[in-house]
């Protein structure tokens, strides 16, 4: 038998046979190589959660080059899409493991602060994530308390 491979790799067929086979195992490298280690940054980045503002539906979507905000919501068949916050914060101040895609007031033309539907603290651009070592963001009530107190501060300071 190793008489009739060796025939085989000797002649013609056997070495087109054999060409074909190291190039599609170069192949086969490269396309491992690059989909392990090639564009995971570039994906990481081009790859979002988004929002669609007319029914409050995520969804994830790539951005592609030159594509410009708001993206194409399938839920609405238009460009809804606005870049989703998470927030990771409890009602009571405690830690979620799971975010909670926030839409920010400022894409529906609100000038109002954004809140978290599901714990009502205070959401913002680039909102940071939760850690145990730093205060839970304002809720509602905490943050017009505040915002009160403020005002009332600058109006008897005249």
């Amino acid at each position: 038998m190793n008489e009739r491979v060796k025939e085989f790799l000797d002649s013609v067929a056997g070495k087109v046979t054999v060409g074909i086979l190291i190039v599609a195992m170069v192949g086969m490298v490269y396309w491992s190589a690059k989909s392990s280690f090639g564009s995971s940054a570039a994906n990481l980045a081009s790859d979002r959660l988004f929002i669609c503002s007319k029914t409050g539906k995520s969804f994830w979507h790539t951005i592609s080059k030159g594509e410009k905000l708001p993206v194409y919501s399938k839920y609405s068949g238009e460009n809804t899409g606005f870049q989703a916050e998470l927030c990771f914060w409890n009602a009571d101040g405690s830690i979620r493991k799971e975010g909670v895609p926030v839409l920010l007031n400022q894409y529906k033309g609100d000038p109002n602060p954004t809140f978290c539907p599901e714990c009502g603290r205070l959401v913002i651009g680039h909102n940071p994530p939760a850690d145990p070592s730093r205060k839970p963001p304002a809720t509602k009530a905490e943050w017009q308390a505040r915002k009160g107190k403020e005002l009332l501060n600058n109006t008897t300071d005249r």
